[in-house]
């Protein structure tokens, strides 16, 4: 089916802030790039209600707003986004190979550069309630999040580090701070949980978990937190907390499972790139954003390597010539 075949310089993976910056980008160099939105157009951003730590929105913005004016811009300088899945990568080991791309099963993609930009997918207890008011109160991002719960009490669920953080990061904001903690022990670094220990305003709770999130209908029909019925796996003994905002800090699952075993990649998934850039260990292969950033995680970061990968991906093609 060759008439399904399509050759272009230039190919991006994923449509959140580092995958529409890396379009700009690479628009503007006139590489012509296409975008392949995957499922969740926009990405990860597109689940949050309020965003008011990106630059240049003195009001803050709703995130699915953002990232559709980063998708017009995008548009504007000439990139092609689609909507529709890679469900298959072959790429070169050879500089100045060819790589192919499959898409949903049927359309063949090939191109000179990928840039990747598939993100990753914040874990979550995956209860009915927690799922329903993600957005009016369960957050899984204390940095982007926490500033809406200014002098209030909220809840972090986890035990590893990023949990550790995520409370003494909003123990600075928040009024009170409850961890709740499934064993009876953090799996946090000493360091980390004697931060914990000596912060007067967070509460550890072990042997403790979420029954369910407690949610209660505003004046304007939407649901948000009220409090969480928590429930001691030891004892079965359940309690009622009262709190406006719950954190989700067990981790995040980069999307990158089609590029095992293609590409390198630490234990957890994220895609290794080398030194300050996002190349990864095969020619004309760029990573950006949260697929190969598992510290930061944010969407001026993400931005940031979107830039980057445009970048090397320019510079790749123009060592070619």
């Amino acid at each position: 089916m060759a008439e399904n075949i399509e050759r272009i310089k230039c190919l991006i993976i994923g449509s959140g802030p580092a995958g529409y910056t890396a379009a700009i980008y690479a628009s503007r160099a006139e590489l012509k790039p296409v975008m392949y939105t995957g499922m969740q157009m926009g990405g990860q951003l597109t689940t949050t209600t309020e965003v008011d730590n990106f630059p240049g929105y003195p009001n803050g913005t709703d995130g699915t707003a953002m990232m559709e004016d980063l998708k017009n811009q995008a548009e504007r300088f000439g990139t092609e986004v689609r909507f529709g899945m890679v469900t298959k990568v072959t790429f070169s080991k050879e500089i100045g190979g060819i790589h192919t791309v499959i898409v949903d099963n049927e359309k063949t993609i090939e191109a000179e550069t990928v840039i990747i930009s598939t993100g990753a997918t914040a874990k979550y207890l995956n209860i009915e309630s927690e799922q329903r008011l993600i957005g009016g109160g369960v957050s899984a991002c204390a940095t982007c999040d926490g500033f809406f719960y200014k002098g209030q009490d909220v809840i972090v669920v986890g035990a590893g580090d990023t949990a550790a953080e995520e409370a003494t990061y909003l123990s600075n904001i928040c009024k009170k701070v409850t961890m709740l903690v499934r064993k009876d022990y953090m799996k946090a670094s000493k360091a980390m949980q004697k931060r914990v220990n000596k912060t007067k305003n967070i509460e550890v709770l072990y042997n403790t978990e979420i029954d369910e999130v407690l949610g209660e209908k505003t004046t304007f029909g939407d649901e948000v937190v009220v409090g969480v019925r928590a429930i001691n796996n030891q004892t079965k003994e359940k309690q009622v907390i009262d709190v406006t905002g719950v954190f989700i800090a067990i981790g995040h699952k980069p999307n990158t499972d089609i590029f095992k075993g293609i590409l390198d990649m630490d234990t957890v998934g994220y895609l290794i790139t080398e030194g300050k850039s996002t190349k990864t260990n095969l020619p004309g292969i760029f990573a950006s954003g949260d697929v190969q950033d598992a510290i930061y995680r944010q969407a001026v970061t993400a931005a940031g390597t979107g830039c980057m990968a445009a970048l090397d991906a320019e510079r790749y093609l123009g060592s070619l010539e």
